[in-house]
């Protein structure tokens, strides 16, 4: 975590959610308020002023919107961003365009529920000041997809973990991997409904065919399954093949999804069919499980620390010897596609 006090600039054009929201957070040990602003302009404004480490941003506001914001302000002055958003497709936009994390808007009418929200931003701001931040967004890097053209490689599935920063960590990854690969199953650390949204974004972009996982979903070449917002998910196997079970339970880690939850499963019931990967994320969530994949044959990857906005849940995996080869996230797809061929 950042060493002192992280000084927070909170943009939201609703002045009764600006001051509810810097009355809560002024309680919050090692956070301080420097200023609120009702828009972008406002904003530009106050960056220039005051010290900011943080800044806190809903999506839609008058003016311009937050995308354009992040767009403009990143090449020049990056610095991290936590949105606060409803359930909004524009999220991965602007995540897209440089934001570190994001945190679902409250229902302002229950005070536990707008409380359970404060606790929840504050440590996110917390994780965001010790983010690695690009100064330019990365170029997307287009590669001709080449069918794997093997059917005898040993692997069958593909298991991937992401938290903060693992959004566009993984769409980096997706778009370098061909149709035919092995199924994949991915827990990225989100909110129920955004799930949804996010693999619905990537069913678009992508080649794979990419969707929120539902309870008996089969694995299958080519598909991607994202584990729902409330939901762990876990790898079975019958006779038809590899098949998941999701089901609602207790955070495993801090986290439902969890990455460890997973890993676990995969590990039992894939043993050294399976490829793990973990990619940046705070905390130590799916740094154990990777570690059970090795010791059962799976070929495991780690995001490297250059690479990774929070060099957390891959640190603590490598640390562990969970890790077979860490890599930056540029490379990770043809490390999949050589070990796939190689295997």
């Amino acid at each position: 975590m950042k060493q002192g006090t992280v000084k927070v600039l909170i943009v939201d054009d609703s002045l009764f959610f600006r001051t509810m929201l810097q009355r809560q957070l002024m309680n919050e040990p090692g956070i301080k308020v420097v200023g609120s602003a009702a828009n972008a302009r406002e904003a530009e404004k106050m960056i220039k002023e005051l010290p900011v480490d943080v800044i806190t941003m809903d999506i839609e506001m008058p003016h311009m919107r937050g995308t354009d914001f992040l767009r403009k302000l990143m090449p020049v002055q990056p610095l991290p961003v936590v949105l606060v958003s409803s359930l909004n497709i524009g999220l991965f936009e602007a995540l897209d365009a440089g934001a570190i994390d994001f945190v679902k808007k409250p229902d302002l009418s229950s005070e536990a529920d707008f409380a359970a929200f404060c606790g929840e931003l504050a440590a996110k701001i917390k994780v965001a000041s010790t983010a690695k931040i690009q100064r330019k967004p990365q170029e997307h890097r287009e590669h001709p997809l080449q069918k794997l053209q093997t059917a005898e490689t040993r692997y069958h599935l593909i298991a991937i973990g992401a938290s903060t920063g693992g959004t566009e960590a993984t769409l980096e990854i997706l778009r370098q991997l061909p149709e035919d690969i092995p199924g994949i199953l991915i827990v990225q650390h989100m909110p129920v409904g955004f799930t949804k949204m996010y693999a619905d974004r990537l069913d678009r972009i992508l080649r794979l065919r990419v969707s929120e996982a539902r309870d008996g979903d089969r694995v299958a070449r080519g598909r991607v399954l994202i584990a729902a917002g409330d939901r762990h998910m876990m790898l079975r196997k019958d006779s038809a093949g590899y098949y998941v079970h999701c089901a609602a339970g207790e955070k495993v880690s801090g986290h439902c999804p969890s990455v460890d939850v997973l890993f676990d499963s995969v590990a039992k019931t894939a043993k050294g069919d399976a490829i793990g990967v973990i990619l940046t994320g705070m905390g130590r969530d799916g740094a154990a499980g990777l570690l059970r994949m090795r010791a059962e044959g799976a070929y495991t990857i780690g995001q490297d620390k250059e690479s990774s906005v929070v060099y957390g849940m891959p640190m603590e995996a490598k640390a562990l010897g969970a890790v077979t080869k860490q890599a930056p996230c540029r490379d990770i797809a043809g490390l999949i596609i050589r070990q796939l061929r190689s295997g």
